[in-house]
């Protein structure tokens, strides 16, 4: 698996989720991941994200700064999480009530979640 990719292929809500999330990290970090994977599933939005550390990020996990890596990524996410919430927002036509991602260095795998409100909620 290679590139961007969806759950369930296609021109997709999940692909189009896929490339939102690269486009983010990519505009934001400077380098996006060669690997992502929408999953959607009821309320929950989930996305997997491979080999996304810039070249400095790798830099600092080999030489053991790894906190400073993860710490870095969470305020790229926290920084770039309204755009991602109103994106996917737009693409399924749903309200996001909640983000939470995490990131881990080795391997280099991020996820970001989004959980959505009920279908038919209003609140």
């Amino acid at each position: 698996m290679t590139g961007t990719e969806s759950a369930s292929g296609g021109n997709s809500p999940s692909l189009a989720i896929s490339n939102l999330t690269v486009r983010l990290l990519s505009q934001y970090t400077g380098r996006g991941p060669t690997k992502a994977r929408t999953y959607l599933s009821d309320d929950l939005v989930t996305i997997v994200l491979q080999d996304s550390l810039t070249q400095a990020e790798r830099t600092l996990v080999d030489k053991g700064e790894s906190e400073i890596v993860l710490a870095t990524r969470r305020t790229f996410q926290r920084v770039m999480s309204d755009e991602l919430v109103a994106g996917v927002q737009d693409i399924l036509g749903r309200e996001v009530i909640a983000f939470c991602s995490a990131n881990h260095v080795d391997p280099d795998i991020a996820v970001e979640t989004l959980i959505l409100a009920p279908m038919g909620d209003s609140s």
